[in-house]
């Protein structure tokens, strides 16, 4: 009789323990989520400055109409990239490189230099920048949380019998992402 409470005491702490795991991946797997939403929330308002820059820079450089063109297809496939952080991160990425350029148009200007829009929308974007790169850096600490909980055992044999897999971490080219320098002394 006594062997048969210490079953049933045991078995309840197996199913404890599941459920304990199983609530710590369900935990894991929304924090990937809710990074994944922040950094979609920068990188969309990224992509919102953009016509607002190329709008208030085409006034001053027209002839630059190759690298408005290149910020315009670029960032359509940033956006077309969808939720996939591999492919988002090497739009992005690619992006990044024809925005930078459209930020140093201004040197050559020192009309648009001084020009108040223009500074706004440069430090909107330094800032947006500085947003991303902390939402990335929450998202992959998630991502590296989940990873390592779905490797590990006993949660791995939880992990795959319930759909949960290893997610892919959110990278831009750290050469790509130059911030583009903002100067207040004036022009």
């Amino acid at each position: 009789m006594l062997g048969i409470y210490i079953l049933i005491g045991l078995g309840l702490v197996v199913l404890l323990a599941l459920i304990l795991i199983y609530n710590g991946l369900v935990q894991k797997r929304q924090m990937v989520r809710n990074g994944w939403a922040d950094v979609d929330v920068q990188l969309k308002r990224r992509s919102d400055l953009i016509p607002r820059l190329i709008e208030t820079v085409r006034g001053y450089a027209a002839h630059e109409n190759t690298l408005f063109q290149e910020v315009v297809t670029k960032r359509g496939a940033a956006l077309a990239a969808g939720d996939d952080p591999v492919a988002r991160g090497t739009a992005e990425s690619a992006l990044s490189q024809p925005v930078a350029r459209l930020v140093a148009v201004a040197e050559a200007y020192p009309d648009l230099k001084a020009n108040q829009n223009f500074l706004d929308l440069q430090k909107e974007l330094v800032d947006t920048e500085n947003k991303i790169e902390m939402a990335r850096r929450f998202f992959n600490g998630a991502v590296r949380e989940l990873n390592i909980a779905v490797e590990s055992f006993p949660a791995n044999l939880i992990a795959g019998p319930f759909g949960f897999q290893q997610s892919p971490f959110f990278e831009i080219e750290t050469a790509d992402r130059a911030l583009p320098s903002v100067d207040f002394r004036g022009a």
